[in-house]
């Protein structure tokens, strides 16, 4: 059984340390459904309404189907046609956040688990959410079960949030693997038990299996709200040593010869490969797909990202 001493930092995460990340939110915000497909950043989620809302935005041609509230019958009169108004409204975009810590996110090479790399970007996350004055939730999925915070607008609801997220984390000292084909199932009833429409969701796992289900599910929610997927991995997932080591778990071990060229480019092919197949059927959804490794500063990475974004 596990003890508190049992948690060294970057194997592992603490409530402490995700609620430090808050300083981080700041230099952050996620999609809104106007931008394009490949940017992450966005300010409040403004909609164009053909009704009332709170700030004036234009006047133009009356089409059908317009509220005749808002027609403007001074430029009306003026222009002999019949002109309304535009308002834009700052709509509510409740988030949900989804966070991996599954076995298979137990796993780092060089200076943090992706366990720990998915939890510091789900903290991030919520307080950016928060801070823009909507409501945030999150779901903490394991092999040994699923978290379910609801979204609200409260603070203390984002302390609900990690301290579950800490607990699955920690749990990973003495998890087992489960199918995850099973367990993704359950996942999907719950999410679509919350999400609606106009939410903002934030999947963030090492996507270790690219299964027509994962696909299929997460094509499914972003028919009709923004979703966002984040991949966490390590560098040794896509590029072997090179020299001659053994590999293995709890039940088998395997020699892999890193000194031979062909085998270090086929294995690292193969990771591209998947990679950029998932991120091409994401694309066709409208779904933005990007990398968090394991080794750099989560905060540092989430700079370059937006900064790309913005070109």
């Amino acid at each position: 059984m596990s003890t508190p001493n049992s948690f060294p930092k970057d194997v592992f995460t603490s409530l402490k340390e995700l609620l430090g990340m808050e300083r981080h939110a700041q230099f952050f915000s996620m999609i809104a459904r106007k931008q394009k497909v490949k940017s992450i950043l966005g300010g409040r989620h403004e909609s164009k309404l053909r009704g009332r809302g709170l700030d004036f935005e234009e006047v133009r041609h009356y089409v059908k189907g317009d509220d005749i509230r808002n027609i403007d019958w001074k430029v009306t009169a003026r222009t002999k046609e019949t002109h309304t108004r535009v308002f834009s409204e700052e709509k509510e975009k409740p988030a949900l956040i989804v966070v991996d810590q599954t076995k298979s996110m137990f796993f780092g090479s060089k200076a943090r688990t992706k366990s720990v790399v998915a939890a510091e970007l789900a903290a991030i996350a919520a307080f950016r959410v928060i801070k823009q004055g909507d409501r945030v939730g999150g779901i903490v999925f394991a092999d040994s079960g699923i978290d379910i915070i609801q979204p609200k607008r409260d603070r203390r609801n984002i302390l609900r949030f990690l301290e579950k997220v800490v607990n699955r984390n920690q749990e990973l000292a003495d998890s087992q693997s489960v199918n995850f084909e099973d367990a993704l199932k359950e996942v999907s009833k719950k999410i679509r038990n919350i999400v609606t429409h106009d939410f903002l969701v934030v999947v963030i796992s090492d996507f270790h299996r690219y299964s027509e289900p994962v696909t299929r599910f997460i094509s499914q929610i972003a028919q009709h709200n923004d979703v966002v997927l984040v991949k966490v991995f390590d560098p040794l997932e896509r590029e072997i040593p090179e020299l001659k080591f053994v590999a293995g778990d709890l039940e088998t071990q395997v020699t892999v010869d890193g000194k031979n060229k062909k085998i270090r480019n086929s294995f690292s092919s193969g990771f591209d490969e998947d990679f950029v197949n998932f991120s091409a059927h994401m694309k066709k959804h409208r779904v933005p797909l990007f990398t968090l490794d394991t080794v750099n500063p989560v905060e540092e990475q989430l700079k370059e990202v937006f900064k790309r974004s913005k070109k």
